[in-house]
């Protein structure tokens, strides 16, 4: 199940009546346009007169699955009628060959976590032709220790081990006359703090330490520790929470003529923090979710969509949410196949 919500189950729906209703979410799902009996009638397999059609998509509408908007006698599924298509009617088609080889290529290339998780939004950007997103993983690693590596008289190279094996570098300008001896110093007063915390954690207990006078270092290397923790300290915090990428490609032909709906939706994807939490509802899924409009409240009045997958490290915990957000008329049968396949891309990478 991807959804949220309950409707009436499909098996409700005669037989009729399922295959026109499934004409027109897929005609609307294409196009983004509503579906008139006349386009229905010329379908191959449909054996109805226009007229009867136009009984059948009444029947629909009663049902709360159609509506027809003002300008146009052509029908589109409601929130519910895309609700019960997800849940009972959709044929998920697995991401191609030629999907799969250019997600598995853009998170092959080398470099820090951070520009995969770039990539994964741009290349779900791309081949969604919505907006990507994806939530960095919310856990911090714990450390194993941290070495400082004279370079030269006036630099050197922090490097800090994470207990999963994970290794990233920093560059410290070193004062001018900095004895060696303090380096060691700082390394093994560092270390010492850092077996099994957090950053987070080993950078409040080392200047809890130093503020209170407990701390037997001497001015140089307390100077040294300190400037260690200040290039570490504004690296965790200038780590972005959440990437979203690809607003502009909501701007398409079709949106044009509902364009205070996507200026809505662009004014939410400003709101990182909202998204955030949305995502975070995913984080406990089994499997990729839905959330077709009103069904997500930050999303309610821009009527828009989002569909969302957590992706796990090598045991298996979830580690953070990767998705796609776009109008109500996403490809889902497409898109939801393609989120879960890079959730897993993902979570290899990650470990």
């Amino acid at each position: 199940m991807w959804g949220v919500m309950n409707t009436l189950p499909v098996t409700e729906l005669t037989t009729r009546a399922r295959e026109i209703f499934r004409l027109v979410v897929e005609g609307y799902l294409t196009s983004g346009l509503p579906v008139g009996s006349k386009a229905l009638a010329a379908e191959s397999g449909v054996s109805l007169s226009p007229a009867s059609i136009r009984s059948v998509l009444a029947d629909l509408e009663s049902l709360g699955l159609l509506a027809a908007p003002h300008t146009s006698a052509g029908r589109m599924p409601t929130e519910l009628g895309l609700r019960l298509f997800v849940d009972g009617m959709m044929q998920v088609a697995e991401p191609t060959a030629e999907e799969r080889a250019a997600i598995e290529r853009r998170l092959a290339r080398p470099g820090p976590i951070e520009q995969a998780l770039e990539a994964t939004t741009a290349i779900l950007s791309d081949l969604s032709a919505a907006a990507g997103v994806v939530m960095v993983p919310s856990r911090e690693p714990t450390l194993a220790q941290m070495s400082i590596v004279p370079l030269s008289p006036s630099t050197a190279l922090a490097v800090l081990v994470g207990e999963d094996g994970q290794i990233e570098n920093r560059l410290l300008h070193l004062p001018a006359g900095m004895p060696p001896a303090a380096l060691e110093q700082a390394t093994n007063f560092i270390t010492a703090r850092l077996a099994g915390r957090t950053l987070a954690e080993a950078v409040r207990a080392m200047r809890a330490e130093i503020s209170s006078g407990q701390s037997a270092l001497d001015e140089a290397s307390r100077d040294l520790v300190e400037r260690g923790l200040a290039i570490w300290s504004e690296d965790a915090a200038r780590r972005p929470v959440l990437i979203v990428r690809g607003q502009a490609k909501l701007l398409d032909e079709t949106a044009l003529g509902d364009i205070e709906r996507v200026r809505q939706l662009l004014d939410d994807l400003e709101n990182k923090q909202s998204i955030a939490q949305l995502l975070e509802s995913a984080r406990e899924a089994e499997s990729t979710r839905i959330f077709i409009g009103s069904e997500n409240r930050l999303f309610a009045l821009s009527g828009s969509s989002v569909i969302a997958s957590p992706y796990r490290d090598r045991e298996g915990r979830v580690v953070g949410v990767v998705g796609v957000i776009g109008p109500t008329r996403l490809n889902y049968a497409r898109i939801v196949p393609m989120v879960d396949f890079t959730a897993q891309s993902l979570g290899k990478l990650i470990g």
